[in-house]
Formats: C-alpha cells, sequence, structure tokens
C-alpha cells in the first residue's frame, strides 16, 4: 500500500455521496458534509468532518469533491478556510441549516410552510450560482448580496432561528472586534429592516405561471437556447441557421443563429463545443399572443452539388444545398404555460429535403405533420428556458445562463420600447436599454430564370454585396445571422436545375448611418455547374441593384421589391458608373412603359439589357432608430436644411404615424426643443412646437404606447437640455387657459389639460436647468408666470360660461 503522505493542494472539499462505516478506521460521510483532508494515498484520504472536528478516519477520494481553499498554520494544528466569499459561504451554512429543519416540516405535516422553504431554498440556490458565476459588475453584486441577506434573515425569523447581524455591506459582524454598543445599534437597525422586507415578503404581485414578478410586468422576453448535440450523417461541413418562425403569418420573426458545423461532427469552432448558447430577445406582448410559434433549424450543407458525387473526378466544391430542417413546436413555452428548464432536453428529428423544389414553408408544414418518421437517430437536442426581461434583466438574473459569451439575436422588427441614446449621458432606467439601431435585413424571396442556350435550367447562385457610388465593396457589413463573422459577399443555396427559386434567406445588412445615403446592395447571378472544368468558366449572367435610401433621403420602403434584371458583359454588369442611372425596380413610377411587365433602357447608352425572361424578388425590413422612411418625419428632423418649410413641418407631424414618431421619440423631442432655442428672440414656432410637444405626450398616453412612459421620463431627466424652454412653455399654456377663460374657442385646451403633467415635468426641468446654470437668476420672474398661469386657471373655473367651450374641457 503507498504511504501516507501530507497534502498540499487537496485541502477541502464536500462529500457528493453518503460513505457509511465499515470498517473502525473509516469516517462516515453524508451527502453535502464538508472535511478537511489532512493526508492521502492511494485513492483515499485522512482527515476529519467539520461537523466534528475530534473524529479523525479515512473515506474514498472519489466521493469528494475538492474546492479552493487557503490553509493556515500547515501542520499539527493547520486549519482550512474555504477560498470562497464569505456570502457564499453562509448561503451554504444557511441552506444546511434549512434543510434539516425542512425535512422535520415535511415529517411534521406542516405542507404550506414546507413548500414555502422549498422556494426560498430554491431561490438561494439560484442567487448562489448567480454570486458564483463572476459575472456581476460590482452594482449588480452590491444588489444581489442584498437580496440574499433579505431572503436568508426572513428564513431564519420564520424558522424561529438567531437574527444575523451585519455591517453596511451586508458582511457578517465578529463580535470579537465589534464593540457592544455597535453590536446593539446594528440589532436594532436590522430587526427594523427585516421588518420591512418581511411585509414586502408577505404581499407578493399577483404573476402568471412561469412568470417572476419583475418580468411579468416588462414590456419585453427573451428565450435562452443551448444546443446540447447535433447528430447527422452529411458526410460534409453544414451550417445550421435556427430562428423563431410564424407558421400562421409564414414568416420568420427572429434574427438567425448560425452554427458552424464540422464533417467530423463537432462545431468549427471546437472553443464552443457545450457553449452553443443564443438568446432570443425584444419578444413583446403581441409575441406571445402569437397562435403558434416554432423554433425552426434550416440545415445547408456546403460541399458538392450531389453527394452520389464521387471524388474520381474533379467536382466542384464549396457549394451551399439544401439538406434538411428541424421543426419543433415552443407555443406553450413561450407564453409560459408550461415549464422551462434549462437542464431539460429536447430530442428535434431532422427531415431531409425530397427534392429541390421544396421550399421553407412547405418543408415546415411536411415536417410538423410527418412526426412518425423513422428519423434514425438524426437530430438537435436542446434546451430552452424562457427569461422574462429585455437582455440587461436576463444578464443580471440569469447571468450562469446569459453572460457576455452568450449570442444575442434580436427579434426582426422593434421591441415594444425603445429607450432613448445614452450621447455620453447617463444611462437609461435600471433594467432598460439604450437601443440605437440601423439595422437593414433582407431576404432572398425568389427568382425565375429562363435556361436559355442550357440543355437544362440553370443552378443559380445569388452573390449579395453592399457596394459604395463608385462601385467598390464596402467591407464586413453583411451579416448571414448572430454567431456569424460579418463578411463582404453571401453566396446564396443553390437548387439544382430549378426554373423557379425560393430562397427565403434573411441577412442583415449593417452599414454606418453616415454611408447609407452613398451605398447600394448589388446582386450577382451565375450558375453553377457541378464540374469543377465546367464552373470555372461560367461568368455573371445577370445582375439587379437597388439603393439602400431614396432620392427624398428617406429609407428603402418595407415589403417586397420586383427588381429590374440586367444581361450585357459581365465587367459592365459590376461597374457602378453603368447601372446606377438606370432603374432598379419593375414597379417604379419611372420605370413603367407599355409592353406590360417588362420595358426597355437604352442598349446604346448603358451597355446592359433588361433581361424580361428573368425576375428576381427580395423583401426589406429596415430597424433604424436613425433613419425614416417618413418623408414628414425626416423634414422635421432635418429642419435646418430647408429652414423655409419649418412651419409647414411642424404642422405635417401631426399627420405621422404616431408608431414612426414613437421610433424616433428622442430625436423628435430633440428637434423640438432645439427649434425652440434656436428661436429664443421670437415667439413664431412657440405655439406650433408646443402643439406638437402635446402631440406626442398624447401618444405615450395612448394604451398602444403605454409603455414608454419610461422612455418619456429617461429622456427628460437625462437627455433634456433646453434650458431657456420653460419660459416658452408657460407662456403658451397660459396663453391657451386665458383664451377658453375668456370664452373663446380653444381647440388644443382639451389635448394640452391630458398632456398637463409632462409639460410641467419639461417646465421644471427647464427651470432647474437654468437656475443650475445662471445660479439661480430670474426666479422672481419664473414665480410670476407660474402665479399668472395658476391665476388664469382659477379664472377659468369660475367662468360662468357654459357654452362647448368649458364642456369640452
Amino acid at each position: 500500500m503507498a504511504p501516507w503522505l501530507p497534502t498540499k493542494e487537496e485541502k477541502y472539499g464536500v462529500a457528493v455521496w453518503n460513505f457509511p462505516s465499515t470498517n473502525e478506521h473509516h469516517l462516515p460521510l453524508q451527502i453535502g458534509e464538508m472535511v478537511h483532508i489532512l493526508q492521502a494515498s492511494g485513492g483515499w484520504y485522512l482527515g476529519y468532518s467539520l461537523r466534528n472536528r475530534s473524529a479523525r478516519g479515512i473515506f474514498p477520494a472519489s466521493l469528494i469533491r475538492l474546492k479552493g481553499a487557503v490553509v493556515e498554520h500547515r501542520g499539527a494544528e493547520e486549519s482550512a478556510v474555504p477560498a470562497e466569499m464569505p456570502m457564499v459561504q453562509e448561503i451554504t451554512t444557511t441552506l444546511r441549516e434549512w434543510a434539516t429543519i425542512w425535512k422535520q416540516l415535511y415529517v411534521a405535516g406542516q405542507m404550506e410552510r414546507y413548500g414555502q422553504v422549498k422556494r426560498m431554498m430554491q431561490e438561494l440556490m439560484e442567487q448562489r450560482s448567480q454570486l458564483l458565476s463572476g459575472t456581476l459588475p460590482k452594482d449588480q453584486l452590491l444588489r444581489l448580496r442584498k437580496e440574499v441577506t433579505g431572503k436568508m434573515d426572513y428564513g431564519n425569523k420564520i424558522l424561529a432561528l438567531d437574527l444575523v447581524v451585519r455591517d453596511e455591506d451586508e458582511n457578517v459582524l465578529d463580535p470579537n472586534r465589534t464593540s457592544v454598543i455597535s453590536l446593539f445599534q446594528a440589532h436594532r437597525r436590522a430587526a427594523q429592516t427585516l421588518t420591512q422586507r418581511i411585509q414586502e415578503e408577505t404581499s407578493p404581485q399577483p404573476r402568471a405561471p412561469g412568470h417572476d414578478t419583475h418580468g411579468a410586468a416588462s414590456p419585453s422576453h427573451s428565450l435562452y437556447l443551448c444546443v446540447r448535440n447535433f447528430v447527422c450523417h452529411i458526410g460534409e461541413e453544414a451550417q445550421l441557421f435556427m430562428a423563431l418562425y410564424d407558421p400562421g403569418e409564414q414568416r420568420i420573426i427572429s434574427e438567425n443563429y448560425v452554427i458552424r458545423w464540422a464533417s467530423t461532427g463537432v462545431p468549427e469552432d471546437i472553443e464552443l463545443l457545450n457553449n452553443l448558447k443564443v438568446v432570443f430577445t425584444d419578444l413583446g406582448s403581441t409575441d406571445l399572443k402569437r397562435e403558434r410559434l416554432f423554433l425552426v433549424c434550416q440545415i445547408i450543407r456546403v460541399g458538392r452539388m450531389d453527394l452520389r458525387d464521387t471524388h474520381s473526378r474533379k467536382v466542384s466544391t464549396g457549394l451551399r444545398r439544401p439538406f434538411g430542417i428541424s421543426v419543433m413546436d415552443i407555443t406553450d413555452i413561450i407564453k409560459g404555460t408550461c415549464d422551462s428548464d434549462e437542464d431539460k432536453q429536447h430530442f428535434i428529428p431532422v427531415h431531409l429535403v425530397a427534392a429541390d423544389s421544396d421550399f421553407l414553408h412547405n418543408m415546415i408544414r411536411k415536417a410538423v405533420e410527418g412526426k412518425d418518421i423513422n428519423h434514425k437517430g438524426q437530430g438537435l437536442w436542446v434546451s430552452l428556458k424562457m427569461l422574462w426581461g429585455d437582455l440587461s434583466q436576463v444578464r443580471k438574473d440569469h447571468p450562469h445562463l446569459v453572460d457576455r459569451s452568450t449570442v444575442v439575436a434580436r427579434k426582426l422588427g422593434y421591441p415594444e420600447v425603445i429607450m432613448p441614446g445614452r450621447r455620453g449621458q447617463e444611462g437609461p432606467p435600471r433594467g432598460s436599454r439604450c437601443d440605437v439601431r440601423n439595422d437593414i435585413y433582407l431576404t432572398l424571396v425568389q427568382g425565375e430564370f429562363d435556361k436559355g442556350n442550357k440543355k437544362t435550367q440553370k443552378n443559380v447562385e445569388v452573390t449579395v454585396c453592399v457596394c459604395d457610388e463608385a462601385g467598390n465593396v464596402v467591407q464586413n457589413v453583411i451579416h448571414a445571422g448572430a454567431g456569424s463573422s460579418p463578411c463582404s459577399h453571401y453566396r446564396s443555396v443553390v437548387h439544382y436545375q430549378q426554373r423557379h427559386q425560393r430562397w427565403m434567406e434573411t441577412l442583415k445588412i449593417a452599414v454606418a448611418i453616415e454611408d447609407v445615403h452613398r451605398t447600394h446592395l448589388r446582386f450577382t447571378f451565375r450558375h453553377r455547374s457541378s464540374s469543377d472544368s465546367k464552373d470555372r468558366s461560367e461568368r455573371i449572367f445577370s445582375m439587379a441593384f437597388v439603393r439602400l435610401m431614396r432620392p427624398d433621403g428617406t429609407t428603402l420602403r418595407d415589403g417586397e421589391h420586383d427588381l429590374v434584371l440586367y444581361k450585357g458583359d459581365s465587367r459592365k454588369m459590376e461597374d457602378a458608373s453603368v447601372y446606377l442611372s438606370l432603374p432598379s425596380e419593375r414597379n417604379l413610377p419611372e420605370s413603367k412603359l407599355l409592353s406590360g411587365s417588362s420595358f426597355r433602357v437604352s442598349g446604346a447608352t448603358s451597355g446592359l439589357t433588361v433581361s424580361t425572361r428573368d425576375s428576381f424578388q427580395i423583401s426589406t425590413l429596415v430597424c433604424s432608430t436613425k433613419l425614416t422612411q417618413n418623408v414628414n418625419l425626416l423634414g422635421l428632423l432635418k429642419w435646418r436644411s430647408k429652414p423655409s418649410l419649418l412651419r409647414g413641418n411642424l404642422q405635417k407631424l401631426m399627420n405621422v404615424d404616431g408608431g414612426e414618431v414613437i421610433k424616433f421619440l428622442q430625436d423628435t423631442l430633440d428637434a423640438l426643443f432645439s427649434i425652440m432655442m434656436e428661436h429664443s428672440d421670437t415667439d413664431v414656432y412657440d405655439t406650433l412646437v408646443f402643439d406638437a410637444l402635446v402631440f406626442i405626450v398624447g401618444l405615450v398616453a395612448d394604451r398602444k404606447f403605454q409603455h414608454f412612459n419610461t422612455v418619456l421620463e429617461a429622456y427628460i431627466c437625462q437627455h433634456f437640455s433646453a434650458t431657456l424652454a420653460y419660459k416658452k412653455l408657460l407662456a403658451v399654456l397660459t396663453q391657451y387657459v386665458e383664451q377658453a377663460a375668456r370664452g373663446e374657442p380653444c381647440e388644443p385646451l382639451p389635448r394640452t389639460f391630458k398632456a398637463l403633467e409632462y409639460l410641467f415635468k419639461f417646465i421644471v426641468r427647464s427651470r432647474h436647468l437654468f437656475a443650475q446654470l445662471y445660479e439661480g437668476k430670474e426666479l422672481s420672474e419664473f414665480q410670476r408666470s407660474l402665479q399668472q398661469f395658476f391665476l388664469a386657471l382659477n379664472q377659468l373655473m369660475e367662468s360662468p360660461l357654459e357654452g362647448p367651450t368649458l364642456l369640452s374641457q
């Protein structure tokens, strides 16, 4: 037998299995019992349990999970102190103490208290995991410590255990180092705090199944997905595109999560093994109300045209070919009607593509209907969990699931609440997120291509790139999906010998805001041959393009676009100076001719001709908090470029769709107050700006946009900076009230009274900023203006008039 030697690193551990004593030298252990290890020999340890330090014995090393510890006084009198933070140690000790009482409650039949203690223990274990994750910033760590100590103190109170006295940082006070008076004062403070916390704990908010308190009130939700494994006999590299899909609308509603899988059966990036995590964010109440929602995984293999092609002849490689699809109905998980657990694994079988004519919606339908297929073990193993709150909230509540390395896939569209940007100032309210976006989502929908002089239909591959005015390719602005690196060229899936091609591939174009007006999308089309020698000789046979910004300064319209396909010399098809002067869409007024659905352009001037037998459709969706598709709103946001149109633009703001104004809430408010500040010496625009402000506040008060109250509050507190606005706002407000008090018609007054709360918040904030800047000057003038307003209000209230003017107030 190997000699017993003192241990150097193996000093502290926890028993993960019961060990009964069958020998007088054995040390009996129970699961969770902490041990101090002194010596080791041949797979056995010698030591003692921290429950009874006087009893020493030996126990198997395989039953002990080692933990970090700091050893003091090495030798005969040595002691091991856990290296974990004190708060984690205290939670561990508390859980052990509660576990004993918890079992007694079960035996005694006190099921209500038993269930209460069980929930508290589960919450403490969750919070302990968050502390151990090491991913929390300092402010969140302090907040979590306070929550943990409150939970432990409350539990100790209801279980009739001793009250633990702490300092301001929630650390346990050492009675040997603290005076009696300080201990008494700390004990009194702790008792008062505990009474308050007990009141909070005993009056919980109502919540839906699966929701926590703060999540139920949140306008944004997230879905956590972890891919545990993917088994499929492909024999080539593969790309997995995972997204959320609404079968009712037959469309993808989220960005794709992209996983690149090697032919060896593991992720291409081996570091991602067992760490394939994504969180789908920005899901709102409308998404939770969808009739059905699927998780869809499209599997694209990358290699030969046909898997049956052998390597005996030189075949073309690197082709993206459809292989299969996996579909899972996640409606119950999304709605929270069933429990979701990050440890529970779901198997989603792979349905192989039957023919190249199969397109996405048809494949999904077949996958849902064909549940009893013989999948032969091929499929995905995934774990899913619904997380209530936006991204910052779920990172705070679930740091062990969602950390900085977790991929984020956003919804295709805006979240229900768009927080204002930071702009170098303080951040938004806690639990919210600044959301400055400039994403353009492009979907390759479908195309139809004539075979031309070929015997069979073409194998068409579309290449997408973003170009500037000179035709230079803008580098690394195309994203195939979340989790993939940006690229400069994107190549579509190739369907074998199909006249009608249906791709349904969605990309994200992320161009800098200042570059959007001078960039365009270019699409080139090429036939791909299965023979490498023939494939190399193939040239571009057609091209199309579309500008990202329209001539009036608005962005590309959302929805489908039927693009014009041009053919000609391959070099001219990539020459921006040749094609940018030509029409890009078939349905634009300048491209309509009498020849029906097709038209012609002068070949002599461009060297390109319209491919009348071919067609190509794309779909776009602009998600930008800085670029608008509304001409009237654009005119206001860029009012300095055409000041002569300012009056008309202010009036037209009332006709802009409320949703569009809300998306650009901060920029619109900034524009209104900059107009007011830059015309401080005149009142020409004061009434128009005031009415526009009342219109915006009215939108926020609308039930449809009620979640934007926090956004408006954040703007007033953190972004509003118009120091002179209070004078003009008070003047117009007083003018309206005086006008109504005289019995004169004042149509805007009802809307103004509804917006009175936020109007005064703007007034007070403006006056506060003015007083800070000018050391309290003009206080008497401000007081006189307020007095004048309230006198006018009193006059209105006392007015004997009973006409329609007052009855409408």
